[in-house]
């Protein structure tokens, strides 16, 4: 196991260190194309309530997507980080992205004012970062867990969808038994079905 952990620290650095290289014009290039293969799911069509990502440091840029979802009528919430308690909670985003300020590591998130609680088993989708996916949906993070325990949150329909550019998607990511694997692996090269939803 801790050999696992190991392969998984550098894994996060060499696929991290990878990303970091992308151009502006490479991130919003793959980012477009990531984000077309998903409005074009079904999923996608008949989801009524999401949870989406605000990305930063160069990973698939989501705010366009947040922009489409809300013109398509969807609800949409974004993740509300609590460091202490290391857990994220929905809020419901109404005025995008004039709602938005800096929050937990520089990441985007509602203001205090416009925090709208949602229930995460509520949720259809779940558009989910990572670091890196393997070929059997599951992914490292930044190594702190909270998508992990959020995605135990929510209901037992609900759909999660991994966000990547095709370099993150890997034979194996060494999961461990907590981890929870994403449905669907979306990069601008490929649309990977994995695990079905009950």
């Amino acid at each position: 196991m801790l050999e696992n952990r190991e392969m998984k620290k550098q894994l996060r650095s060499d696929v991290i260190k990878k990303r970091n290289a992308l151009s502006p014009r490479q991130v919003a290039e793959k980012s477009a194309m990531i984000s077309s293969r998903l409005l074009a799911l079904d999923e996608y069509c008949s989801a009524c309530s999401m949870m989406v990502y605000l990305d930063c440091r160069n990973e698939v840029r989501t705010a366009d997507l947040v922009a489409r979802a809300l013109a398509d009528g969807k609800n949409v919430a974004v993740p509300v980080t609590d460091k202490a308690k290391c857990l994220l909670t929905p809020s419901l985003i109404v005025n995008f992205p004039a709602d938005l300020q800096p929050g937990a590591w520089g990441i985007p998130e509602p203001k205090p004012q416009a925090v709208q609680s949602l229930d995460p088993a509520a949720l259809d989708m779940v558009i989910t970062p990572g670091v890196a996916f393997d070929i059997s949906g599951y992914r490292i993070g930044y190594g702190y867990g909270f998508y992990d325990r959020f995605l135990g949150r929510t209901g037992k329909g609900t759909i999660y969808i991994g966000l990547a550019y095709d370099f993150q998607v890997l034979p194996d990511v060494f999961p461990e038994p907590h981890d929870m694997p994403v449905h669907i692996i979306l990069t601008e090269d490929r649309l990977i079905r994995l695990h079905q939803t009950a």
